[in-house]
């Protein structure tokens, strides 16, 4: 089974109005500035998913700021994976910084079927991961409902790029050491935390972490799959394309090229995504 673990999908209505939403929205604005960034659909993603052979995807928004506008998200997520039912798991997108606004968003989303929640962009969001106050109640919520959470993350050096953000290895360590009874997802590689696992006591603190390949090509050459898998726990890759910004073809190709097992090649096409997400 081949699960992309990253995709985002929007509504009709926001791509129609997207200007109108960019100005409600600072997560939005800041990742889709330009007009001619790529939006989706759910049936726009079954149709990539069909055309690369992927089975089933984890579909997100993203880390909305307008609480109206992340309602009428998550309630498209919900209903598209009610239509393509078993195609499309949803993740909720909430905001922390909503206290307990959040917490009742989640236990909405939960009940009609969300596995988990992301994608979360702090930077936008106006928030910290090593905000105790908000972030306690957040994940507590999470663990009690055994959901996943997924973050977005970034790199401290490279070059620049929109929403890259403040999310680097350091914040993401502090987070994940505070909370290891809730799965973390770190989208983007981790900005590279992975590598920190050479290191005794990272790879003890990384026990319950995963991290995506989302926006690879973007990123890194191709052999990070190589690479990550020599120092990465067992377990914790999973593929994600970041559509619609990519193609999930484009990642498995290079998946499948990497010069890793071909049991490991089907762990992180999906048999990593099954675990973490008991399908």
């Amino acid at each position: 089974m081949i699960i992309d673990f990253h995709t985002h999908v929007f509504p009709p209505r926001l791509m129609e109005e997207r200007d109108a939403y960019s100005k409600r929205d600072a997560t939005l604005g800041a990742l889709f500035a330009d007009p001619d960034g790529p939006m989706a659909t759910a049936e726009e993603l079954i149709s990539a998913m069909d055309e690369a052979g992927v089975d089933a995807a984890v579909i997100m928004g993203v880390g909305w700021t307008d609480v109206d506008i992340a309602r009428e998200a998550n309630d498209y997520l919900l209903e598209s994976a009610m239509h393509y039912s078993g195609r499309l798991i949803p993740f909720c997108s909430v905001n922390p910084a909503w206290g307990e606004e959040a917490l009742s968003e989640i236990d909405r989303c939960a009940a009609l079927g969300a596995r988990g929640v992301g994608e979360l962009h702090p930077d936008t969001q106006g928030f910290k991961l090593g905000d105790k106050s908000l972030m306690d109640p957040f994940l507590d919520c999470l663990k009690s409902r055994r959901m996943v959470v997924l973050t977005h993350s970034s790199e401290p050096v490279g070059h620049t790029y929109p929403g890259k953000g403040t999310v680097t290895p350091d914040v993401l360590m502090e987070f994940i050491e505070r909370y290891p009874d809730v799965a973390i997802v770190c989208s983007h590689w981790g900005g590279g935390l992975p590598f920190y696992s050479l290191m005794p006591e990272v790879k003890r603190a990384l026990s319950n972490t995963y991290f995506d390949s989302a926006a690879s090509p973007f990123l890194y050459r191709a052999s990070i799959y190589s690479l990550i898998s020599k120092v990465a726990r067992l377990g914790s890759i999973l593929f994600g394309s970041d559509f619609p910004l990519l193609r999930p073809g484009r990642l498995m190709r290079h998946i499948r090229a990497a010069d890793i097992s071909a049991e490991e090649k089907e762990r992180i096409l999906g048999g990593n995504a099954q675990r973490l997400l008991g399908l």
